[in-house]
């Protein structure tokens, strides 16, 4: 463990080749949260980034594994503190707004604060790449339908967590889809997650963003998919139950009117793939069935160890 004393606040910047902004954004947050512990992972970028941190008086840390998801992974198991504040190394979120984020998540028992990002119409052109809007639009609707959340940042990077959140909830995802998987996973095990408007600025000349707006984008869908099939079995093997259940009527159509015509099936082949999807359907009705049932033991053992931390 990098740290024992949990009765602090810890501030998590995950950096790869930040040179430009990293120190700023290390000097900002000492500033504002004048006691926390300021932690700096960087995740083997080939500039500046370490010596700049260093010298901003971050602690600086090697993430030896590329990918953010396995950098913020690294973070919540070797730091231990009472809250964890979690911001990106390229300066577009305001260290100013920590402790209004801070000080409602203790007042109001949220696990999970967001910084519910806000940018001038003017500024959005150079603060998101394209489609990143859309497509953070798209899940937090999907979010919405599966969970039941009005959730409207799912991808924001400035984010406040308590430690029972940290310490207890498991995390799979490499790369950029592991703020979703935060907010899915948060939402599906009863945490209590809350959004906060805070500004979000443009990088500065010269700082380039890490994202692929269609690979990651891809990888944000099949991250959303997995973990329905794993929190929400019950809604994820419904869909595909119906699905299989409205093939099964429609290719039966003909058989049957077949049999009340002439008493006798003439369309064998869509009689037999009728059949089939029918017992695909009432399969994947009973698996989601099962596996909900295992979801909330699982849960109940979840909430025993979230009452330990």
């Amino acid at each position: 463990m990098l740290e024992k004393n949990a009765s602090h606040i810890a501030v998590l910047i995950p950096c790869y080749n930040e040179e430009l902004t990293v120190a700023s954004v290390v000097a900002d947050f000492k500033k504002h949260l004048p006691t926390a512990k300021i932690y700096v992972f960087d995740n083997r970028s080939t500039d500046s980034t370490s010596t700049r941190a260093r010298e901003a008086g971050a602690e600086v840390v090697p993430s030896p594994k590329k990918g953010k998801g396995f950098v913020v992974r690294q973070m919540f198991e070797s730091v231990d503190a009472d809250w964890f504040i979690m911001v990106d190394g390229d300066a577009t979120y305001p260290a100013s707004h920590a402790s209004m984020l801070l000080s409602e998540a203790i007042a109001n028992g949220v696990d999970m604060m967001v910084g519910r990002r806000v940018t001038p119409k003017e500024e959005l052109g150079k603060a998101y790449r394209p489609m990143h809007q859309f497509g953070n639009q798209m899940v937090c609707g999907l979010i919405g339908t599966a969970f039941g959340s009005p959730i409207q940042d799912v991808f924001s990077g400035y984010r406040i967590f308590n430690r029972s959140f940290v310490k207890t909830v498991p995390l799979r995802a490499g790369g950029f889809e592991i703020e979703v998987e935060m907010t899915l996973q948060a939402l599906s095990k009863g945490y209590r997650v809350e959004e906060r408007d805070v500004p979000y600025g443009s990088r500065p000349e010269g700082s380039k963003s890490k994202l692929n707006t269609y690979r990651d984008g891809l990888i944000v869908l099949w991250t959303f998919a997995s973990i329905c099939r794993s929190y929400r079995p019950g809604l994820f093997f419904g869909l595909f139950a119906m699905f299989f259940a409205l093939a099964s009527l429609a290719a039966g159509v003909g058989p049957i009117i077949d049999y009340m015509q002439f008493q006798y099936v003439y369309k064998i082949p869509l009689a037999i793939l009728a059949t089939g999807l029918a017992l695909l359907s009432a399969l994947s009705a009973a698996i989601g069935l099962i596996l909900q049932t295992q979801l909330r033991y699982h849960n109940e053992i979840h909430k025993l160890l979230r009452g330990n931390n």
